[in-house]
């Protein structure tokens, strides 16, 4: 059994990895990872919002501007008392309008088998070079 960690050894673990971006905690408190999780947490020990101990972590690991192709990653986080463990990840690819070009879905995770982020992106992001039906269609003598 992998050890589980607390706040600041699982932001540190994701972090290494490359997920350095600004997320979000369950479509609200934006920020850096452990900012966003540490005012999810605040918000709901006040009685802001409704505790889960299951929760989305969603945030952009590649954004070139709005006129681009984006891809997120949304991360579903287990709490146990004051431990954090990884149970899945989802990424998508969308293009400039919201539509979905391309999404992976990895089950069974925990924060130490999360692929690096750029491993991440090669999942969802065409190798280039490589397009499928390219094919010379000129007039042929």
């Amino acid at each position: 059994m992998e050890k589980l960690h607390d706040l600041d050894g699982f932001t540190k673990i994701l972090s290494g990895k490359g997920y350095t971006g600004y997320f979000s905690t369950q479509g609200a408190y934006p920020g850096k990872l452990k900012e966003s999780i540490s005012e999810y947490l605040e918000s709901c020990r006040k009685g802001w919002d409704t505790y889960k101990a299951d929760f989305l972590l969603t945030g952009y690991l590649q954004w070139r501007g709005e006129d681009e192709p984006s891809v997120q990653c949304c991360l579903q986080i287990k709490q146990q008392g004051e431990t954090f463990d990884l149970s899945k990840i989802v990424i998508t690819k969308q293009d400039c309008f919201g539509q979905l070009l391309k999404q992976s879905e990895l089950t069974n995770l925990s924060v130490n088998t999360v692929p690096e982020v750029s491993k991440a992106l090669a999942m969802v992001n065409d190798i280039p070079g490589s397009k499928i039906g390219q094919h010379n269609r000129g007039i042929r003598l």
